[in-house]
């Protein structure tokens, strides 16, 4: 374990507390990071981040939880993305696969299961609204938010030696590569004809309607926009066709089924 730390001249530990709406990209608001061997802090709002404070070349190693969060702040900044990744959240998934996880998959549940202490879930609550309610600020709401975000980091530096002895090194700065992935895609977004969208969903439901007249008949398995499976059992059973069933004796409606069954059908 310390032969593998020994690789890098610094291991930060980072969190970011930022807004984002649906679709959007992530509005940082602040950022702490703490050097884990020196315990060096840097706590920056957002008028402060112009630039990083560290090094993100291959001597630095960067510790979050669920880091795609973080490198998407890095991204709206336009400050690059790290060389090397360590996920805790990954981490904490592939060490606990196929076991229980009583207190969830988050920081807070990662902390219970490993016997750390943290904060109380209904603080973290509170704090996440205020962050997401949006500025301005007090001094005192962003000395706040500024401490929130810290207590995120402080959990990382409890949580770090807990995990280092169950991860498989090389491997884990692979899966934090892939978190880095996910940052340029979530940053990316799914190219859309926004306005042939729009279109679509306020029409769809003249949409459903007009596809269940053109299809329906030749089955007469619809009653107005309601599939009836009842009807559809009576069709298959009149042509002979075989369907698989459920122990209950219904039909097993499952998209594998129907693709494998119905592509003779029409």
């Amino acid at each position: 374990m310390i032969d593998w730390l020994s690789h890098f001249k610094e291991i930060w530990l980072i969190d970011f507390e930022f807004q984002c709406s649906n679709g959007e990209r992530s509005i940082p608001v602040c950022m702490v990071a703490r050097e884990f061997r020196t315990g060096r802090l840097v706590r920056l709002w957002q008028h402060e981040l112009s630039e990083p404070p560290f090094s993100l070349g291959p001597d630095s190693l960067f510790v979050a939880y669920f880091s795609s969060a973080e490198w998407g702040c890095h991204l709206s900044l336009g400050w690059s993305i790290p060389v090397h990744i360590l996920d805790l959240f990954v981490e904490f998934r592939c060490f606990t696969l196929g076991l229980s996880t009583p207190c969830g998959a988050g920081l807070l549940g990662a902390m219970a299961y490993f016997g750390l202490d943290a904060i109380d879930a209904s603080e973290k609550d509170a704090m996440r609204d205020l962050v997401l309610r949006g500025g301005p600020w007090t001094a005192d709401e962003q000395r706040a938010v500024l401490n929130y975000c810290q207590s995120d980091v402080d959990a990382l530096a409890c949580l770090l030696p807990a995990m280092l002895p169950t991860r498989d090194f090389p491997r884990a700065l692979i899966r934090g590569r892939y978190m880095a992935a996910v940052a340029r895609m979530e940053f990316a977004g799914v190219p859309l004809d926004v306005n042939a969208l729009t279109k679509i969903a306020s029409s769809w439901e003249d949409i459903k309607v007009r596809l269940i007249e053109q299809i329906d008949k030749n089955y007469g398995v619809f009653d107005g926009k309601s599939f009836k499976a009842e009807r559809w059992e009576r069709w298959v059973a009149d042509r002979g066709i075989v369907w698989p069933r459920l122990e209950s004796g219904s039909f097993r409606m499952v998209n594998g089924v129907w693709k494998s069954l119905t592509r003779n059908l029409h």
